[in-house]
């Protein structure tokens, strides 16, 4: 299947290295980031994986879990997992899903609908489309998703400040211009009317074109 913003995002029950969950309910009431990656012991993935674990901290300010998803066992995860605490110097403190008969990557269709044969016997190139970041919100609906090649390692500096930007227009009628940071101006959107906004902007907003009006980020 496809997936697109504002769909509701496949359940699914897998085992993880941190045991098994049912992912709806594991996401719970909060936010989800799930990623995945082509092949366990591969080196940008590494280099991902211990970064995104020192970040992790930022993300549970959000009431934001983090988990991984790879086509190897959960029992290569564990082996990989000192690899990356030894060479990244931060030990993997968020699930690792196993997806040895690529159930997951077809269901969020992150590898092509007719691709078969073990873990093992798939190489990093095989798997190359399963390089996928989805946001997810309380209501397990799609919030923002990004595509990575194999060779670019991933931003996650910018999926935290997406994942800002998805949680401040959930909780209040506005957008984010480019570059925008938290604490940052943002946009009154054009479906706002000027006399709803003066309701929910009483000191004013910046006018710079009837569709471009700016005001300070709502607290």
């Amino acid at each position: 299947m496809s997936l697109r913003i504002g769909d509701e995002v496949p359940d699914f029950t897998a085992q993880t290295t941190e045991g098994e969950i049912r992912f709806h309910e594991w996401i719970g009431n909060g936010w989800a980031v799930l990623f995945s990656h082509p092949k366990d012991f591969t080196p940008v993935c590494t280099t991902e994986l211990g970064y995104l674990a020192k970040l992790k901290p930022e993300f549970d300010k959000r009431n934001t879990k983090v988990i991984g998803l790879s086509i190897d066992s959960v029992e290569d995860h564990r082996r990989w997992a000192a690899d990356i605490a030894e060479t990244q110097g931060t030990p993997l403190n968020y699930p690792l899903i196993g997806d040895t008969d690529l159930k997951v990557a077809k269901l969020y269709d992150m590898i092509h609908p007719n691709a078969s044969g073990s873990a093992s016997s798939r190489s990093a190139a095989d798997n190359a489309t399963i390089r996928s970041v989805f946001v997810v919100g309380p209501d397990k609906k799609l919030k923002l998703s990004i595509l990575y090649p194999m060779s670019t390692g991933r931003d996650f500096n910018e999926v935290l400040r997406a994942l800002d930007s998805v949680q401040l227009t959930a909780r209040h009628t506005v957008a984010t211009p480019v570059n925008w940071r938290p604490g940052d101006d943002v946009i009154i959107p054009t479906s706002v009317s000027d006399d709803a906004a003066r309701a929910k902007f009483p000191s004013g907003w910046k006018t710079l074109k009837s569709y471009l009006r700016i005001v300070a980020q709502p607290k």
